[in-house]
Formats: structure tokens, C-alpha cells, sequence
């Protein structure tokens, strides 16, 4: 049987993170459950795994204040001394009177924040997990919805920040995975980006079925299980993207 990891999912809440949570922990690992403000639905979600005889713990910490980051990364340092795996699932920018400098700080800034923070807890054979989207990755190519671009923009600025960590990583014999997709339906982001483009959203379901939540997280997860240190790419969805 394998042996269990201690897994750290950011955004873990809802959506693609709390499905990524209930997957790894049916695969046998402890998953660490950030949460930025809805306690109740992250012990929930916790209470859920427990239940279905899982391992987690939820920790809130907002990941744009470097004390709420260190405060998390101690306390999991406490409890099990080292961390096998983090999923950068974390993001935001599209809530409805965001600051304009949040999506940068959220999408990128934060990222880096709790990669340099876990990194000390990080020992070879751990894996860190970047989620992206299709819209943000491809951005050099192709252009974003309207209302989606300041997001876009940040989650791509975010991921060539935590690629740029890829050979410092490897040294230590840390593995690095982007996982992309779609649109996905059902997630949060998608909800909002139909408040202001439901054109764009309508068009991409137009093209055929959307990932699911479900189909999101399994790719995650099983990114999570990949060894050795070249980073990895993985697409989900879209293969109009992958085509051009």
C-alpha cells in the first residue's frame, strides 16, 4: 500500500480544491484543507472525509499576508512534520469589488508565498501542483474573454513565477506539475465569468462538453502521484487550444 502523504490543497473550500481534497484522501493520503474564510464549509468538508474513513485537517489562512501563510506552514510543520505535497489551487479576481491589484496578488504574489514558506518542509520525492486554466495559459496566443483578463493575466504571471522555481526545486528532488483545463463547469469562477461574459462561457460549451469539477481533480490528483523532477504539463479539455 502506498505510503501516506501529508498534502497541502489552497482553496480547498469548494470547487476543484475541496474535490481534490475528498480524492487524495480516498487514495489514502492526510490532506491539509486551506481555507480563507468559510470555516464552517471547510470542517464540513473535513467531518466528510473523516466520515468516509479519510485523514484531513482544515487550517484557515489568508495566502495574500505573509503571517497567516507562516502561521499555516507552522502548524502543519507541528502536526506532521513535513509536507509530501502542495496544490496551488488557490485564485481569485473576477469577486465583485475586487481591488485591482488582487488578482496579482492572489494569482501570483501568494503563490510564491506559500511555495517559499512550505519549501523547508518540502523532502525529495514532493511534488508541487500548479492549476491554471486554459485562458490564462495560452494568453500569449490567444485572447482572453472580456471581464477574464486581469485573472488571465495574473494565473499566467503566477505560473512562470513558480516555473522559474522549477531548477531550485529539482535540486532538492522536488517534482513540478501545471495542471490547465477549460472552463470548468460548476466551479465558481466559471459562475462569475457568466455574470459578466455569458457569451464567452456560452461559446466554449458551444464547442462541446466543459471538464467537470470531477474529471479536474482526478488529473490533479494524479499529478500529485507522479515522480521524479521534470516539469510536467497536462491539459484538460479544450482541444481547440491544444490545436492552435
Amino acid at each position: 500500500m502506498p505510503k501516506q502523504k501529508t498534502i497541502l490543497v489552497t482553496g480547498a473550500s469548494r470547487g476543484v480544491g475541496a474535490e481534490t481534497a475528498r480524492m487524495l484522501a480516498a487514495r489514502g493520503h492526510h490532506v491539509v484543507i486551506n481555507y480563507r474564510e468559510k470555516r464552517k464549509r471547510a470542517e464540513n468538508l473535513v467531518d466528510e472525509i473523516i466520515a468516509a474513513g479519510g485523514s484531513a485537517v482544515a487550517i484557515a489562512a489568508d495566502l495574500t499576508v505573509t503571517s497567516q501563510v507562516a502561521a499555516m506552514i507552522d502548524e502543519i510543520a507541528r502536526a506532521a512534520g513535513q509536507l509530501d505535497a502542495i496544490v496551488l489551487n488557490a485564485s481569485g479576481g473576477l469577486e465583485r469589488g475586487a481591488d485591482p491589484t488582487y488578482p496579482l496578488a492572489i494569482n501570483r504574489d501568494a503563490q510564491l508565498r506559500v511555495l517559499d514558506a512550505a519549501r523547508e518542509l518540502m523532502k525529495s520525492g514532493s511534488r508541487v501542483v500548479y492549476v491554471t486554466s486554459h485562458q490564462a495559459h495560452f494568453i500569449g496566443s490567444r485572447a482572453a474573454p472580456d471581464g477574464y483578463l486581469p485573472v488571465a493575466t495574473s494565473k499566467r504571471a503566477g505560473e512562470d513565477a513558480v516555473r522559474q522555481r522549477h531548477t531550485e526545486l529539482a535540486t532538492r528532488g522536488i517534482g513540478l506539475s501545471v495542471v490547465s483545463g477549460d472552463m470548468i463547469e460548476g466551479t465558481m469562477i466559471v459562475k462569475l465569468l457568466h455574470r459578466r461574459n455569458s457569451e464567452a462561457v456560452d461559446q466554449r460549451r458551444g464547442l462541446g462538453p466543459l471538464p467537470t469539477i470531477v474529471e479536474f481533480s482526478a488529473a490533479v490528483c494524479d499529478e500529485i502521484e507522479q515522480g521524479g523532477t521534470v516539469a510536467r504539463t497536462v491539459f484538460v479539455g479544450g482541444s481547440d487550444y491544444l490545436a492552435s
